[in-house]
């Protein structure tokens, strides 16, 4: 029996954990569609290929415009790491996230430059003009082994749990100064310095590993496809997938190829060369190594409809607002973390799902003979496809497949979603009842409604207090959190939360509790509820 509540215990607090930092995730994730659109955009409006059909745009004002777009955003792409690391940090305090998110910037500073100082005392550093292969890269200036967004979000664990461990910490006297957020940054050098060691030691490990992988790929015919691609989706959380395709990109790895008497190594080296060399009637099969995009430009669209579908009705219109403008990201620019980061933590069923039907695309493009160009989204596709024309690119099988998985995705997605009752964007609520409602419904629900705000207090402040007598009062309530749509609270009792209070007298929408997690429905309005009760609580200043 105490085994029993043990695991019970223990599954309660991962499930809580998970959810933490999923909610953190979106922080910085939510950023990435803003960024590659308007950098699509900015490549739009330079791009040479488009300018020889369009002269117009061939003008100072929109091709400066376009490379000033591209140019000041692109960093938000490049530099994700550091991004993570201060959005996990700060989506992950309990309470005074200025000063996490602060202190991860200058954590990640640390890092960096301890793991390049280390290197350079043991002569590991490689020259700066061969670092492409190396698995070093340059990140904020710094030279250091390439650990892409993995290390962001690793550091931004780190600095959030130190920071809520000792971020109350006081001193008295003349060690004032160094209590708080000051302290919290003092107990982190000692960590980061360390962990930039141990990195230097352990990542080579993990870089050879994927190296290895790279050659079983390449001698395994469709199989090793279906690796590529799979492998290539499955690392988007650690940010290491460029790992997988970069030697198929610019090494022997992707093929070796003479092309006007030049030997070309590498699939994107050798479809540029090919594209030039008006001889070449076909591209190489290489080019299918960077077919990548037909799961960005299709399959995640079938997803987003069938989250969309799939949702609540009362919930539609939130998860539209949320999904569309990923799809036309992922769509658009073949910018997917927005999307997959909207189901990979709440349900990992439908990422593992989503890579295996990326790999078998790719696959499928391979079979049917298609020589596509398509890395990213649909304006990288037009531009190098079309011109070329149907002989050498045969893109028109890559949109053929490309609907097939689309079709694919929607109808396994909606599946699983239902089969399993999957959490995913809009269905968070769980126990909402689905129903078609009649004339005599609609209009009973609309007096409901009335007479339910009737009874809801004008006041703020009110409404707080009503909120925290639904909650059993001020001291069974222990930390307060929100999503998109819920007030997250953990509780001391949940036998003391009144469904009925939060229900009726404060216009909540569902009422959800698992173990001593709560979370309490408001729609799109939870935000400035969450204000509110900070504020009513006291609690204002510590966010």
């Amino acid at each position: 029996m105490k085994e029993r509540k043990f695991w019970c215990f223990m599954k309660d607090k991962v499930l809580d954990a998970m959810q933490k930092f999923s909610r953190a995730m979106f922080f910085p994730v939510l950023i990435l569609p803003i960024a590659g659109i308007l950098i699509a955009i900015g490549n739009v409006l330079t791009n040479a290929r488009l300018i020889e059909l369009l002269p117009f745009l061939n003008n100072p004002v929109t091709m400066g415009f376009g490379s000033i777009l591209s140019a000041s955003l692109l960093p938000v792409l490049t530099n994700l790491g550091v991004i993570f690391c201060v959005g996990i940090a700060i989506g992950l305090a309990r309470k005074k996230k200025a000063e996490a998110g602060f202190t991860a910037l200058l954590g990640y500073l640390v890092f960096l430059y301890a793991m390049n100082k280390f290197l350079q005392l043991q002569n590991h550093l490689v020259a700066p003009d061969k670092l492409q292969g190396s698995g070093q890269a340059m990140v904020l200036g710094v030279q250091v082994l390439d650990m892409g967004v993995f290390l962001g979000i690793i550091l931004g664990i780190i600095v959030a749990l130190v920071h809520n461990k000792f971020i109350d910490t006081e001193f008295n006297n003349a060690f004032q100064i160094y209590g708080g957020a000051r302290f919290v940054f003092i107990v982190l050098i000692p960590i980061l310095v360390i962990s930039a060691i141990i990195c230097s030691y352990v990542w080579p490990v993990v870089q050879s590993g994927i190296d290895h992988l790279g050659l079983i790929i390449k001698s395994s015919g469709n199989f090793g496809i279906f690796l590529y691609g799979m492998l290539e989706r499955l690392l988007i959380p650690t940010g290491l997938h460029h790992l997988v395709y970069t030697p198929f990109l610019y090494t022997s790895l992707g093929g070796s190829v003479d092309v006007a008497g030049h030997l070309y190594e590498g699939a994107r080296n050798i479809y540029f060369a090919e594209i030039a060399d008006p001889a070449v009637k076909v591209l190489s099969r290489s080019v299918i190594w960077d077919a990548r995009g037909i799961s960005k430009m299709f399959g995640l669209i079938g997803a987003c409809l069938a989250m969309y579908h799939m949702a609540p009705a009362e919930n539609k219109r939130k998860v539209k607002t949320i999904l569309i403008p990923a799809a036309v990201t992922s769509f658009i620019a073949g910018v997917t973390e927005p999307i997959e980061f909207s189901f990979m933590f709440v349900a990992p069923m439908l990422f593992v799902v989503h890579a295996v039907l990326s790999g078998l695309s790719m696959v499928t493009l391979n079979v049917l003979g298609s020589r596509a160009i398509g890395p990213n989204g649909f304006i990288d596709f037009l531009l190098y496809n079309v011109p070329l024309g149907f002989e050498k690119t045969r893109w028109p099988i890559y949109i053929l497949v490309g609907l097939i998985y689309f079709v694919l995705y929607y109808v396994i997605f909606r599946f699983l979603i239902s089969k399993f009752n999957l959490q995913t964007i809009g269905r968070e609520q769980g126990n909402s009842e689905i129903k078609l409602y009649d004339k005599k419904d609609y209009i009973e629900k609309k007096e409901q409604e009335k007479a339910s705000q009737t009874d809801i207090k004008t006041s703020s402040d009110d409404v707080s207090a009503t909120i925290v007598e639904g909650l059993g009062g001020e001291d069974n309530i222990v930390s307060v959190s929100n999503c998109y749509t819920r007030l997250r609270l953990v509780v001391k009792d949940t036998n003391k939360v009144n469904d009925e209070i939060l229900m009726n007298k404060t216009d909540a929408k569902g009422v959800m509790k698992k173990g001593n997690n709560v979370q309490v429905v408001y729609g799109l309005t939870v935000t400035k509820v969450r204000e509110n009760l900070d504020r009513y609580l006291g609690k204002e200043e510590e966010e």
